[in-house]
C-alpha cells in the first residue's frame, strides 16, 4: 500500500491539481468521521463514481455563507442542537445540462455550476440530487464540522472556496473512523489530512489576531502595559501583560495561562492556576523583558460550566483527566497557536517559557517559537494533590514535590 502521510503543502498541491484527499474530523469533532474532499471546480464524472463506489456517503457540496445567499438556497430546518451538526440546503440540479439529474455526469455538472463564478439562481433547480452544506465562516476555526473542513483545504490550495465531498464508510456501512481511513487512504493512494493540521497550518500561515486596546497596567506589584488581542474568527479577546523592552527579536520570559476563573480570581483550593499566576507575575516584573499572555480558554477549554460539573465528578472520586473524559470531552482540548501568534506580533525571540507542561513546549515549538523551559511548580496542597497527581501522571506535568504528599 501506498503511505497516505505527505507534507501537507503537498496534499494543497495534489487539491490544486484536481485530486483528492482524506480528511479525518478528528479532534475537531466528536464522532471523529472521514470525508472524500476536492475543489468543487475540478470535479468530473469519474470523480462522482468514484465517491459513490469506493466512499459510499451521499455526495455533497460544501458552499460559503456568501455563496449560499448569492444562489439563493434556503437552509433547511436544524435537527437538535448538535453544534457539529451540518447545516443543509435545499438540494439542487443544474437546470442547462442535465437529465434526470442522478448519474455521475449529471451530479458533476450540478457540482460545477456551484462552483462556476458566474453562475447563480437562475441556473438552478429546486428539488435535486446534489445536497449543498453550509461552512460557517472561519472555517475549522469557528466550528469543527465537515463542511468548513473541506472550505478551508480548497481554499488553502487557492481554489474557490467550493469543495464537493462525501462521507467514508466502512464495509459495515458505519462511518469510517482511525485507522480504517488510514487504510482507505493507502488503498487509493490518496492524502490522509487531519482538522487539526488544517487549524494548524492557518495558525502558521494566517495572521487571525488582531490589537484591540492596549493602556498603562498598574498593579500593586508593578507597572505593566496591557495589549487586548481579539481573535478575529470568534471574537475571542485575550490579554496580554507586558514588562520592560520586549520586542525586536529579543528573549522574553512568558507565561502563557489559560484561564482559571475558580483559581485566579476567587483563590480555589481544587487547582494551582492561581499560585502559578501569581509567581508567574512576580518573576515576570522581577525580568528585564516578560509577557503574561492570558488566554480565554477556561477549564483546559471546555467551559466554566462544564468545569464546575468536572468538579461534581470529582467530588464522586473521579480525577480531573476522568472527569473531563466523562463529559465526553478530550483530556485537554487547550491550544496555544493564538498564543503563538500573539508573540509573533510581539516579536519575541527566544521565549523562557514558565511551564511544567511539556505539551505546551511542544505546542508553541510546533509554530515555530523558539521555547525553552523555566520550571513553575506551586506547593502541593491537601486539596489539590490528587489534580497535581493526575497532571503528572496522566498529562505529563514535570512536578517534582509531590512525594511529601504520597501518605495522603
Amino acid at each position: 500500500m501506498r503511505s497516505c502521510r505527505v507534507p501537507f503543502v503537498e496534499t494543497l498541491a495534489r487539491i490544486r491539481a484536481g485530486q483528492m484527499a482524506v480528511v479525518a474530523l478528528g479532534g475537531a469533532q466528536p464522532h471523529g468521521e472521514g470525508e472524500l474532499v476536492m475543489a468543487a471546480e475540478k470535479v468530473g464524472p469519474e470523480h462522482v463514481t468514484f465517491m459513490v463506489r469506493w466512499a459510499r456517503g451521499i455526495v455533497s457540496v460544501a458552499l460559503a455563507e456568501q455563496r449560499m445567499r448569492e444562489l439563493a438556497i434556503p437552509l433547511l430546518p436544524a435537527k437538535g442542537s448538535d453544534p457539529y451538526a451540518d447545516v443543509v440546503g435545499a438540494s439542487v440540479e443544474a437546470r442547462h445540462g442535465v437529465t434526470t439529474g442522478i448519474s455521475a455526469a449529471d451530479r458533476a455538472r450540478t457540482i460545477q455550476t456551484l462552483a462556476a463564478e458566474g453562475s447563480g439562481p437562475q441556473d438552478l433547480t429546486m428539488p435535486g440530487h446534489v445536497p449543498p452544506l453550509l461552512a460557517l465562516p472561519g472555517g475549522v476555526m469557528a466550528k469543527g464540522g465537515r463542511a468548513e473542513a473541506a472550505i478551508d483545504l480548497v481554499r488553502l490550495a487557492g481554489m474557490r472556496p467550493c469543495a464537493a465531498l462525501c462521507a467514508i464508510l466502512g464495509a459495515d456501512g458505519e462511518a469510517a473512523r482511525g485507522q480504517e481511513l488510514e487504510a482507505f487512504a493507502e488503498s487509493h493512494g490518496l492524502p490522509l489530512v487531519s482538522a487539526s493540521e488544517i487549524i494548524a497550518y492557518r495558525l502558521t500561515h494566517e495572521m487571525l489576531v488582531q490589537r484591540a486596546k492596549q493602556a498603562p497596567f498598574p498593579t500593586p506589584a508593578g507597572e505593566l502595559r496591557a495589549i487586548v488581542y481579539r481573535n478575529i474568527v470568534d471574537g475571542r479577546e485575550h490579554l496580554t501583560l507586558i514588562h520592560g523592552e520586549v520586542g525586536g527579536g529579543r528573549p522574553a520570559l512568558v507565561r502563557l495561562h489559560s484561564e482559571c476563573l475558580t483559581g485566579d480570581v476567587f483563590g480555589s483550593l481544587r487547582c494551582d492556576c492561581g499560585a502559578q499566576l501569581e509567581q508567574a507575575l512576580a518573576a515576570i516584573l522581577r525580568s528585564q523583558a516578560g509577557v503574561i499572555i492570558y488566554l480565554h480558554q477556561e477549564g483546559r477549554g471546555i467551559g466554566l460550566g462544564n468545569k464546575l460539573r468536572a468538579y461534581a465528578l470529582q467530588e464522586r472520586g473521579l480525577d480531573t483527566v476522568q472527569a473531563n473524559l466523562e463529559l465526553g470531552f478530550a483530556e485537554d482540548l487547550r491550544d496555544y497557536g493564538i498564543g503563538a501568534q500573539i508573540l509573533r506580533d510581539l516579536e519575541v525571540g527566544q521565549v523562557r517559557l514558565l511551564t511544567n507542561n511539556p505539551r505546551k513546549i511542544g505546542g508553541l515549538r510546533s509554530y515555530g517559537i523558539n521555547v525553552a523551559r523555566v520550571p513553575l511548580e506551586a506547593e502541593p496542597r491537601p486539596h489539590n494533590i490528587k489534580y497535581l497527581r493526575a497532571k503528572k501522571e496522566k498529562l505529563g506535568h514535570l512536578l517534582s514535590r509531590l512525594e511529601p504528599f504520597d501518605s495522603r
